[in-house]
């Protein structure tokens, strides 16, 4: 894997050292410490890639949440879990009609799920002091929580959000109370 993770650099590295180099004029120290800044990310990330199990990729970037109410019902679940809760809901993006759409256009036709909404919300006490903590939280703000089906499982609807590092859940209050937020109204959701 991390071959692969370098192939792409080759070309370059070619020209720093293969025929003809000695014409050209030596990298500075800035070029060089970051030429070497580049090929350790390029080479941890894919020395990490080596250590994941088949399938495990992104397993950490979402909670997801498994139902087998309709699709529809689970929406009206979400909805209300967010707005009972006092949050007002920003926007409702139609996830697959926007990829089936682009996807048409880019040659793209394999169906990626049968229906995919995405939830859009917000609490102003919460993500204010969410970023008051940490100010780079800013990524975190709005929240969104997708509801969706796949092609081969329609009896199925899940429900997924973006899941918060182990560490920055721990060391914050703000960011407990945001994960178990997005937990408690995901749970509400798929006990429709």
């Amino acid at each position: 894997m991390a071959e692969a993770a370098l192939m792409p650099l080759r070309p370059w590295v070619s020209r720093l050292t293969g025929p003809g180099a000695k014409q050209q004029q030596p990298l500075s120290r800035a070029r060089l410490f970051l030429l070497a800044l580049l090929l350790m990310t390029l080479s941890a990330g894919a020395f990490a890639a080596d250590d994941a199990q088949p399938g495990q990729a992104g397993q950490n970037a979402a909670a997801v949440y498994v139902s087998d109410s309709a699709f529809a019902d689970v929406m009206d679940g979400l909805r209300l879990a967010i707005e009972e809760r006092g949050f007002i809901i920003n926007k409702v993006m139609h996830m697959n009609e926007m990829l089936e759409r682009t996807g048409a256009d880019l040659g793209m036709d394999e169906a990626l799920f049968g229906e995919a909404q995405s939830v859009e919300f917000c609490s102003s006490a919460l993500s204010r002091r969410m970023m008051a903590e940490d100010p780079s939280r800013i990524v975190n703000c709005p929240f969104i929580i997708a509801v969706y089906t796949l092609p081969d499982e329609p009896g199925k609807t899940l429900v997924a959000h973006r899941r918060f590092s182990a560490g920055e859940v721990a060391s914050s209050a703000v960011m407990q109370e945001v994960a178990s937020t997005l937990e408690s109204i995901a749970e509400q959701a798929v006990s429709w």
